[in-house]
């Protein structure tokens, strides 16, 4: 008979999936693992690093509901996408309409079960800060895990994408929150080498994954790094998987983890991809 795994916490995962693939190999992770539930997924705006930002919260949508389908399952998560800007947050706050994000944000939070809810953040902040100023009642109804900010104040992508949505989300008290600064994310690092070997071994599923890799819109003739961090996977340790083996930094409200265990989190990625192929 097989183990039967235990579920932790139930799941929200926002990120913005048109960016770096790294955010859609982590959703297919946290699909698979049977130690968390995941309830919704919800996209986010890009950097304009990555072109023009209008669509880029839908097209994320679009993958992520692709990337649901590819996995299958009994059960699927909602899927709602944000805006492509930042958010006025005074205005949100004062009652004027929010995204189909941060209303799914908000309802999941609101929601009675028998699980505690985190919402898994691996990109900029900008549809958590947009549910939490429409409904300040939810930041003490979840916990927020966070791929983002720096300990060395450092630049840091998902912080400064939408600087305004993280000071205002990791300045509220009453919100719990686990972050995994840059410090932290970037030792999940694997080489490009590496992700295409165990992507080429995962059947449809790979070859999806490694698409986004290969077609990832970047300026003509930009060349990319050997080592490619696949850091939105950290936030596993603490949802499907124990926090023990690492290492954490309290604060007042604020659980910094300053030396993950990554072999935990990237062995256990690649046994769910190579897993969810053989019973394909």
């Amino acid at each position: 008979m097989p183990l039967t795994i235990a579920t932790r916490c139930r799941v929200v995962i926002d990120n913005d999936f048109a960016g770096d693939p790294d955010g859609l190999v982590a959703l297919a992770h946290h699909l698979l693992s049977p130690g968390h539930r995941v309830d919704a997924v919800t996209s986010s705006r890009l950097s304009p690093v990555f072109g023009p930002p209008e669509g880029g919260a839908a097209t994320g949508a679009a993958y992520a509901a692709e990337l649901v389908e590819l996995i299958g399952g009994a059960t699927r998560p909602e899927i709602a996408a944000g805006g492509d800007a930042a958010v006025d947050l005074a205005a949100v706050a004062a009652g004027s309409e929010v995204s189909a994000a941060a209303r799914t944000i908000i309802a999941h939070a609101r929601r009675d079960d028998a699980l505690p809810l985190t919402l898994v953040c691996g990109g900029p902040l900008t549809n958590v800060a947009e549910a939490l100023a429409a409904a300040p009642d939810i930041a003490g109804r979840l916990t927020l895990a966070w791929v983002g900010g720096s300990l060395a104040d450092a630049d840091e992508y998902n912080r400064d994408t939408d600087a305004e949505a993280a000071a205002f989300v990791l300045g509220i008290p009453e919100l719990e929150v686990r972050q995994f600064p840059l410090e932290s994310y970037r030792r999940f690092a694997w080489s490009v080498a590496q992700i295409e070997e165990l992507l080429g071994s995962c059947g449809a599923l790979g070859a999806w994954l490694w698409r986004r890799f290969d077609e990832l819109p970047l300026p003509p003739g930009f060349a990319v790094d050997a080592v490619w961090p696949l850091g939105d996977s950290a936030p596993l340790l603490g949802t499907a998987l124990g926090a023990e083996s690492s290492t954490w930094e309290a604060g007042e409200h604020t659980l910094v983890c300053t030396a993950p265990d990554t072999g935990l989190v990237l062995g256990d990625m690649a046994a769910l991809f190579r897993r969810h192929a053989a019973h394909r």
